[in-house]
């Protein structure tokens, strides 16, 4: 018979469970082959309550009394280009008047790739059609799924931290993300799940009409640019794209993994706020 455990034990097991679950890691397994490891009993509730990733709610870093004045932007050399050819962002052209109300209707029930047979809702956009600053992330997870709204996750309640301690509210921003459907197991967009969802990710953006992009995190950045470099070579630096101006930066799920990196996300976004002309909030730690 397997072995049981505590209730007290088991039920710990359950929590840190579902706490990988939040951050989309479903799938464990063991090496069960020669030299392999073979859990049972207690060692396997050893191995499950490991130390995790610490999160801590409040722990966006502590800003500057006053933000920088804004530095002149310089041009940087030229993103590395897949040998594929033109980005599909670039190669899209811009619809006149139109609105995200018509894009959302053109997007309609779509079928335009695999994603949406395993898909709740279609997961647009949400927020503020003339806002001067949008977010770009990757592709909805298990709650956006369910809700037909993005970032609403663990990682959705970091980014809202983040944009009030900018001193804005969701509304006064657009969320969105470059797939509207979620990928199964939270993986990354394959190329034709980005190239049916593209056009639409451009058109939300071009008709919005910001002064600032944030992409959040390496795949959306990676995709909006069209490269193969990592986010680190030019995370935090001024980049245009389609007449505005855009900023890479971690995505929130990432500083739930790993904390410290928050210190450099907030960085970024004084440079935002700068650029957009806001004035740090009194309390500017969420």
């Amino acid at each position: 018979m397997p072995e049981r455990f505590p209730p007290s034990l088991q039920q710990k097991i359950e929590d840190r469970l579902r706490y990988y679950e939040d951050l989309g890691i479903r799938l464990f397994y063991t090496d069960r082959g020669p030299g392999g490891a073979n859990f049972t009993g207690s060692e396997a509730a050893a191995s499950a309550l490991s130390p995790a990733p610490a999160f801590e709610e409040n722990a966006l870093p502590k800003p500057a009394p006053k933000p920088a004045k804004t530095a002149p932007v310089a041009p940087l050399p030229p993103l590395i280009v897949p040998p594929a050819g033109p980005s599909l962002f670039e190669s899209t052209d811009k619809v006149k008047d139109d609105t995200l109300l018509k894009i959302r209707e053109d997007l309609g029930e779509c079928t335009r790739c695999k994603l949406h047979k395993g898909r709740n809702k279609i997961v647009f956009g949400d927020g503020n059609p003339k806002a001067q600053l949008v977010f770009v992330g990757e592709g909805p997870g298990a709650d956006e799924d369910a809700q037909g709204l993005p970032f609403v996750g663990r990682a959705g309640k970091l980014l809202t931290q983040m944009i009030e301690a900018m001193g804005l509210q969701r509304s006064d921003v657009y969320i969105c993300n470059v797939v509207k459907c979620r990928p199964p197991e939270n993986r990354a967009p394959e190329p034709d799940e980005v190239s049916a969802c593209s056009p639409f990710l451009v058109r939300q953006i071009d008709s919005i009409h910001p002064k600032v992009i944030v992409c959040l995190g390496a795949t959306a950045a990676k995709t909006i640019l069209n490269t193969t470099r990592g986010i680190s070579q030019f995370r935090g630096e001024w980049l245009e794209w389609r007449g505005h101006k855009l900023m890479a930066t971690y995505h929130p799920a990432y500083l739930l993994r790993n904390p410290p990196a928050k210190a450099d996300v907030w960085k970024d976004l004084q440079k935002v706020m700068a650029e957009l002309g806001l004035q740090l909030p009194k309390k500017s730690k969420p």
